[in-house]
């Protein structure tokens, strides 16, 4: 069997991790979690980061033939509109985006044309349902918990769980969120934690513990043995006893406000209004 070759690119200011993966054989690859680099204080935008995937590529000779995303992220931007314009590639995410944008229409008013349909995503994927990046097969598992709308891409010997586990040491997602819940969230793990023990976790973002580097990769294995949050020995009523406390805690991102109604949106960002400047809007006392 092929097996993926994952090339790993970190966003220092989000702590985001994305990635390109390719099929040896073929050269066709996968950019997942693709980030925009965003100045909330200056309420701009650049595509550094998005930019460093485009290099790796050409640098490598390969062909993009996904653009994917893990679920509508709360605390960074996508990049994945520019990465289509650069190179004609569709964005893909699950089909229960649809779920998450009904939720932030309401509470960000927005405008009646935007539908809660998923139109603006080239393809919303089904869970169990598989795709090809060359001769590589792609399976799709609904992972939610931390939002409705999370999937997994299993690839090969390799797995991309979005924020549904961070490393073993970091524990596990929010659920906390509008749509989300931590009950759902110990299932969609336990479900990743029954993958064979060898399997390679990719995680899309890393907070290290004192005394260590960025890390993005780890196993099943090192997973069910000690994830602080989760491991396979804890169970479900404690697990959501300590999540709920811990959410309880927890300040809001510093970018969920910008990057939720941009991430609904497929990363596009709104309509430009009668002077031609594109405005983001702020709920006050909401979230």
């Amino acid at each position: 069997m092929n097996q993926p070759i994952v090339q790993s690119f970190l966003d220092p200011d989000s702590e985001t991790f994305s990635y390109v993966v390719h099929c040896p054989e073929t050269g066709v690859a996968a950019i997942i979690d693709p980030v925009l680099d965003f100045d909330y204080a200056a309420g701009k935008t650049q595509t550094t980061q998005a930019q460093r995937l485009l290099d790796y590529i050409d640098a490598q000779g390969l062909s993009l033939a996904w653009i994917l995303e893990t679920h509508a992220h709360a605390d960074h931007l996508s990049a994945a509109p520019f990465l289509r314009e650069m190179t004609g590639a569709p964005i893909g995410i699950g089909e229960h985006i649809k779920d998450v944008q009904s939720v932030f229409k309401r509470l960000f008013n927005m405008d009646k044309e935007f539908l809660p349909n998923g139109a603006e995503f080239d393809r919303l994927f089904r869970d169990g349902e598989q795709f090809q990046i060359g001769q590589l097969t792609v399976t799709v598992m609904h992972t939610p918990g931390h939002t409705p709308a999370d999937i997994s891409y299993l690839v090969g010997d390799a797995v991309f769980v979005g924020d549904t586990l961070f490393m073993p040491d970091v524990g596990t997602a929010r659920c906390d969120f509008p749509g989300g819940d931590s009950a759902t969230l110990y299932q969609s793990i336990r479900k990743l934690l029954a993958l064979p023990e060898h399997m390679k976790i990719y995680v899309c973002h890393d907070y290290p513990t004192p005394g260590r580097e960025h890390k993005c990769q780890t196993t099943v294995a090192e997973q069910r043995a000690s994830n602080k949050h989760v491991n396979q020995t804890v169970p479900q009523a404690e697990f959501v006893q300590l999540r709920n406390a811990r959410d309880a805690t927890l300040n809001m991102p510093r970018l969920i406000i910008p990057a939720i109604q941009v991430n609904i949106r497929a990363g596009q960002l709104p309509a430009a209004e009668s002077n031609g400047t594109v405005y983001l809007k702020v709920p006050i006392n909401l979230l």
